[in-house]
């Protein structure tokens, strides 16, 4: 059963969330949830992360524009590595809301309070008709890879201000696609790095009934994104843009209110 709905899960989310470059782990994380602990949970979902970036990679890559690639995601990687080495300290900071939803504790933490803030800000200037018609500088880039960088490193969550920033690079669809993707591996290159991978390896020696669903989830979002792909040619700029602000409001709110 469990697989079943793993695998559901993945194929729909990698699809959805082609065009935006985020949510899949956030979607995916909680079903693994359902079936194992959260650690494992998390470890898990990192594994389908990685692998579902990989292989978009090589489907996207061609279109990628690497000047781009070089200002954003570069800074991107470096400063992702420092958010991941500082994530223990920014963790001893005292929450500042918790409540309770049925059998479920939320907590409000400083830095998610503040990703959700900027998140839902770009997101929102998205919405402003005037806004859309702004780009931002090549000089800028170097910043906005540096602040995705570090708030993906510091949370794991990095996919939606790195979007928010690529959508004024003066892209096409296709290489805001393609450069999210190439500057996402990057980033959980060095993100990888920076967390160490003993607390995977030690999870995933710990139960062998974790391969099968992380298998099929890994193999179902690389046939959602490769779906994605297929429907690129069928949608416009205007569409990825407004997937890409919905999205970012969703994850803004969510990280708000402590339910992300």
């Amino acid at each position: 059963m469990e697989i079943l709905l793993i695998g559901a899960v993945a194929l729909l989310a990698a699809g959805l969330t082609f065009f935006s470059g985020f949510g899949i782990g956030t979607i995916l994380m909680p079903v693994f949830a359902l079936f194992f602990p959260v650690p494992m949970a998390i470890a898990a979902t990192a594994v389908v992360h990685v692998a579902n970036n990989l292989f978009k990679f090589g489907l996207m890559a061609k279109d990628a524009d690497w000047r781009v690639v070089a200002r954003f995601g570069i800074p991107a990687a470096f400063a992702a590595l420092g958010g991941a080495m500082l994530l223990t300290l920014f963790d001893r900071l005292p929450v500042l809301a918790g409540y309770r939803l049925g059998p479920a504790t939320f907590h409000v933490t400083p830095v998610k309070a503040v990703i959700g803030v900027l998140i839902m800000v770009f997101a929102l200037l998205e919405f402003w008709p005037r806004f859309q018609s702004v780009t931002f500088a090549p000089r800028w880039l170097p910043l906005g890879g540096a602040l995705s960088g570090f708030f993906g490193g510091l949370s794991g969550n990095q996919g939606a201000l790195r979007s928010a920033f690529l959508l004024k690079a003066g892209l096409s669809k296709e290489a805001f696609i393609a450069t999210g993707i190439v500057s996402a591996v990057i980033v959980d290159a060095s993100r990888l790095l920076g967390y160490g991978i003993g607390f995977m390896a030690d999870q995933f020696t710990r139960s062998v009934d974790l391969a099968a669903p992380v298998l099929v989830g890994t193999v179902c979002a690389c046939l959602g994104s490769y779906a994605g792909m297929r429907l690129l040619q069928k949608v416009t700029f205007v569409a990825v843009r407004i997937v890409v602000a919905a999205g970012m409001l969703v994850i803004g709110l969510g990280l708000i209110t402590g339910l992300l």
